[in-house]
């Protein structure tokens, strides 16, 4: 490996220059053309519903269930709209699980649930029972085997094998020449970590790409476009600190792995409600062991460090937040106050306002209006909470030196631009200084700028590989954020729905803090890139909340949180 990176520097200056020059226009046009492919697919998939039963009415009126879980009431949001005298407006739910079974729960509705004459406030489902809500008798009648298997071969908008080759292709051509356009400007010293770097996202997804192959899963846009994004995050660190590529790899492997074990665990629903109890216990520990016995750095608590090896958990606590605000639609109409989970978000959120994180307590507090708004559909609720807010950030304001100083310098970069404005105002000259295309691979001036792989990545992404690939970046998070939104339309359960558009969220917030906080459009708060910025407890937490918008996608042979059934469609959960 060192004979061939040695081999790669030595070669002559004049190469060097056309090959970089080259790869100005090569690099953003594999990018574009990788990110319409593996775009296309998850934003123009059918959004076709998928009829898991039938509830028949003594009446002979038949209502399709087009969900796992279904509300019966008189309101006309719910799935099956009675609207009779004795019904509640969110008065019972359906729910459908792994062997094909169904059960129904009271949502705490004046005139109760009655099967088979008995009233029950939960009960399993039996052939031929009958349901009696509001004086109207229904029967409960689950599509059949056959029709599930059907069901499974037409649906639509799944990937083919083949163009998730030539994406992986396209995408290791890439990696191919970046490893190449560094070696060449690299001293030699960090060569080995560069090239490993860049080699080991190469085989990581290749790797997973044979055990999807092995599993019989068809889908891997959402991954290759993690990967891509991974990729120029390490062009980011082998410009500014090529010794730690190696370590930063490590990270993504350990993230990817994190992403396996949340699907998996989302795999079965009811596996996935004690894995929410767990996450919960886990996240709130995380932070209080950060508020006891973490270090600070630059203001902010936020860091466990022990010998060589830092760790950020609130990173992690991102996916155990996910884990704790998605819930069943049983347990959201039977509970329809948030109070627990207000305490959960509130116990968080002043565990990081203490160590003066107030950059991730904002990103926590988006997720918390995207969860309560999904659970509760309630705009007062939000409302309430933004106004909270707004007290809490003035309060913050004066107790808090570090974030008073942050909010001090926004939109005033430019009146101090050798101290408080020193970081920003770099960052925008060197922006500027790419232009369209960037000055080329390990070419910038980004790398003498504090942070210039983490808070200001974007900048030297910019500076050296141009905005097209700048737009390019953010429009691959944004995508995600759309395709978890077109999921949500035929979600199968709300536990993925939330935990899907809740991770999203998380993963835009979080873009949109950082790039428009490098260019003074925002305060400047600290917050990585998702997969781009250098940093391990951001690149394994991006992973797994990447884990729930996978196990939010319906396409046939999609998800590995999706079983196959026996004749290798989709089994029903």
């Amino acid at each position: 490996m060192m004979f061939l990176a040695s081999t790669i520097h030595d070669a002559p200056q004049v190469y060097v220059d056309v090959f970089i020059a080259i790869l100005r226009w090569i690099a953003p046009i594999l990018s574009l053309v990788l990110f319409v492919r593996c775009v296309y697919p998850l934003l123009t998939f059918k959004r076709e519903p998928e009829i898991w039963a039938r509830l028949c009415l003594a009446n002979g009126k038949k209502y399709a269930l087009t969900h796992w879980e279904n509300v019966i009431g008189k309101s006309k949001s719910s799935d099956v709209v009675l609207d009779r005298r004795g019904v509640s407006r969110s008065h019972a739910v359906l729910t459908r699980y792994d062997d094909g079974s169904w059960s129904i729960t009271d949502a705490d509705s004046e005139g109760g649930v009655f099967v088979n004459g008995i009233r029950v406030s939960f009960r399993a489902l039996e052939p031929e029972d009958i349901i009696t809500i509001g004086g109207a008798d229904m029967v409960l009648q689950p599509i059949s085997g056959k029709q599930e298997q059907k069901l499974a071969k037409m649906r639509t908008g799944n990937s083919s094998v083949f163009a998730n080759f030539s994406n992986l292709i396209l995408l290791t051509v890439f990696q191919l020449l970046c490893a190449v356009a560094f070696l060449l400007v690299d001293s030699g010293e960090t060569a080995q970590s560069v090239l490993l770097g860049f080699g080991g996202i190469s085989v990581c997804q290749w790797l997973l790409m044979l055990f999807y192959l092995c599993i019989k899963r068809t889908s891997f846009e959402v991954e290759t476009i993690a990967f891509f994004l991974c990729t120029m995050g390490m062009c980011v660190i082998a410009t500014v600190t090529p010794d730690e590529a190696f370590k930063q790899l490590i990270a993504m492997v350990i993230g990817v792995v994190l992403f396996l074990l949340v699907g998996w665990s989302l795999r079965d629903l009811q596996r996935a409600k004690v894995f929410r109890y767990v996450a919960g216990v886990a996240g709130i520990c995380f932070l209080l062991i950060t508020l006891l016995f973490g270090q600070e750095y630059y203001g902010a608590k936020n860091w466990l460090v022990l010998g060589s090896f830092s760790l950020q958990p609130s990173e992690l606590t991102k996916v155990c937040f996910v884990y704790v605000g998605a819930s069943a639609m049983d347990r959201i109409m039977t509970k329809r106050n948030l109070i627990s989970f207000i305490v959960y978000s509130v116990a968080l959120c002043g565990c990081l306002a203490l160590m003066n994180d107030f950059g991730t307590a904002l990103i926590f507090f988006c997720a918390f209006l995207v969860i309560a708004y999904m659970r509760s559909g309630s705009i007062g609720t939000i409302t309430l909470a933004c106004t909270s807010l707004g007290f809490a950030g003035v309060v913050a304001l004066k107790i808090a030196p570090h974030a008073m100083r942050r909010f001090q310098s926004y939109r005033h970069i430019w009146e101090d631009p050798l101290d408080a404005g020193y970081q920003q105002t770099r960052a925008l000259m060197c922006m500027a200084s790419g232009g369209i295309l960037g000055v080329g691979a390990g070419m910038g001036q980004m790398k003498s700028i504090f942070a210039a792989d983490s808070d200001v990545a974007v900048a030297t992404l910019t500076e050296e590989w141009g905005l097209i690939m700048l737009a390019i970046v953010i429009l691959c998070v944004v995508a995600l954020g759309i395709f978890a939104l077109r999921s949500a339309a035929v979600g199968r359960s709300s536990f993925y729905t939330i935990g899907s558009c809740t991770a999203a969220s998380v993963l835009l917030v979080q873009a949109i803090l950082n790039a428009l906080g490098t260019v003074d459009v925002l305060p400047l708060t600290g917050v990585t890139f998702p997969f781009l910025s250098n940093g391990g407890s951001s690149m394994i937490g991006a992973w797994g909340l990447l884990a729930f918008i996978k196990a939010a996608d319906t396409r046939q042979n999609a998800s590995f949180a999706i079983r196959l059934g026996k004749f290798g469609g989709e089994a029903d959960e």
